[in-house]
C-alpha cells in the first residue's frame, strides 16, 4: 500500500517521541503489503477494527495510540486520517474523520 501522509505521522511522533518506533514499524509494514480486502488487513492486524467508509482503526504501541486509515483497495492507497492518543480518539467521531 502507498501510505499517504507520512508527514502526519512524523508530526505526531515529534510531539510523542515514544510513538516513533511503533509508527515507523507500522508504516514499514503497511508500505510493503498489497491489501485487497478487509480480511487481508485482519490477517496482519487482528486487533484492527473496521468502522465503515473503508476506514480501519489500528492500535499502535499496545493501544496507547490509535490510527485511522482510509483504505482504497483498488488503488493500493492508505490515507492516514487520524493519529492520536486513546483519549483523543475517544473524543472524535471516528467514522467521520
Amino acid at each position: 500500500m502507498r501510505v499517504i501522509a507520512l508527514k502526519t505521522l512524523r508530526d505526531f511522533w515529534s510531539k510523542h517521541p515514544q510513538a516513533e518506533i511503533p509508527l515507523r514499524a507500522w508504516y514499514a509494514q503497511v508500505s510493503r503489503v498489497d491489501w485487497r480486502t478487509p480480511s487481508d488487513i485482519k490477517g496482519a492486524y487482528r486487533s484492527a477494527s473496521f468502522i465503515g467508509k473503508n476506514r480501519v482503526v489500528f492500535n499502535i504501541k499496545g493501544n496507547d495510540y490509535r490510527l485511522i486509515g482510509a483504505v482504497h483497495y483498488g488503488r493500493g492507497l492508505m490515507f492516514v486520517r487520524f493519529i492520536g492518543t486513546h483519549g483523543e480518539y475517544d473524543r472524535i467521531n471516528a467514522a467521520e474523520v
